[in-house]
């Protein structure tokens, strides 16, 4: 385990090595002035032009604003948002929770609602099964904006079960707030896990050591938690977290959709803005994040099952 973590934190700093350097160049390439930003637009003299280039550093050699930018950044230094008039690292405190809430709500979704589908699916064959497959085809098939309008279009207008805007105030209210962002987030890829789910325990209910598991007179529930549902928890689990690691990216529509102020939404706004520190800042947390979740599945691997070592689990 030691050495999986080593080597895990190892991927975790090449990738965001690579990463870093990806996004800083992408970002000093991209059309648009930092002093535009700055100043508002706004015409300003060569002297307030050349005092603000050499604050931000903005005449340094490419590599030598990276090494700046990565010697702050690891010390927790992200630099100052051009637009927003503050650090970076208070902008992203601030927005944080809201996208660690949103996230973790509709990963529960998917987790149980998805995963209980196919489950369902897979175990009731008939109207069951036709009925999982056709709604799981029609999520399937609508993108998280489009959900998003379809949700405030029903619950928030017609219908004013739940608010359409904003994240609420306390636990109880964030949940209310938070159900149809994590409903539209979820809702795609909650399909995919139901329809994964479903042929992975349909495959394993036809193995052979099930059928003589349940010709010998053992309950069908024990044969069913153990041989079944836990030898096709490998290919759930493997879909499972990359769709909850796709989510990181996903947020950002539905945010925006909802007017959530999360770092979905100010990934957007930096963007349109050239607010260039807040984007490399968020763009690199999800990149964090990613790798983390993916790390958490390979470990996931070997808990669920042992034949599958740590050393190998990626692979």
């Amino acid at each position: 385990m030691r050495g999986f973590i080593f080597r895990r934190g190892a991927l975790l700093l090449g990738t965001l090595a690579v990463a870093g350097v990806a996004i800083y160049v992408a970002l000093d390439l991209a059309p648009g002035d930092p002093i535009a930003v700055l100043t508002g637009g706004r015409q300003v003299t060569p002297e307030a032009r050349a005092l603000l280039t050499a604050r931000y550093h903005l005449d340094d050699p490419l590599p030598v604003r990276y090494w700046y930018w990565l010697t702050s950044a690891l010390q927790g230094d992200f630099g100052y948002s051009l637009a927003g008039k503050e650090d970076v690292s208070t902008l992203i405190a601030q927005r944080a929770p809201t996208t660690i809430e949103l996230v973790a709500y509709a990963s529960l979704i998917i987790v149980v609602v998805g995963i209980g589908i196919g489950v369902l699916s897979a175990l009731k064959p008939g109207l069951v099964d036709t009925a999982a497959l056709l709604v799981t085809t029609v999520l399937a098939a609508i993108p998280s904006f489009v959900a998003a309008l379809i949700l405030i279009s029903i619950f928030a207008v017609n219908l004013n079960w739940f608010p359409a805007l904003g994240e609420g105030e306390g636990f109880a209210d964030q949940i209310v707030h938070l159900t149809l962002p994590a409903v539209a987030l979820a809702c795609s890829s909650l399909a995919l896990v139901a329809r994964i789910t479903r042929a992975s325990v349909r495959d394993e209910a036809k193995r052979e050591h099930v059928h003589t598991a349940i010709s010998r007179g053992l309950p069908y529930r024990a044969v069913l938690r153990r041989h079944i549902l836990r030898n096709a928890a490998i290919p759930i689990t493997t879909v499972t977290g990359l769709t909850i690691a796709t989510l990181i990216v996903l947020v950002s529509i539905v945010e925006q959709a909802f007017n959530l102020n999360g770092l979905g939404s100010t990934l957007v706004t930096a963007a349109q803005n050239k607010d260039f520190a807040v984007v490399q800042a968020v763009s690199l947390l999800m990149v964090v994040a990613f790798v983390i979740v993916n790390g958490i599945v390979d470990v996931l691997y070997a808990l669920l099952d042992p034949r599958v070592s740590l050393g190998t689990a990626a692979a």
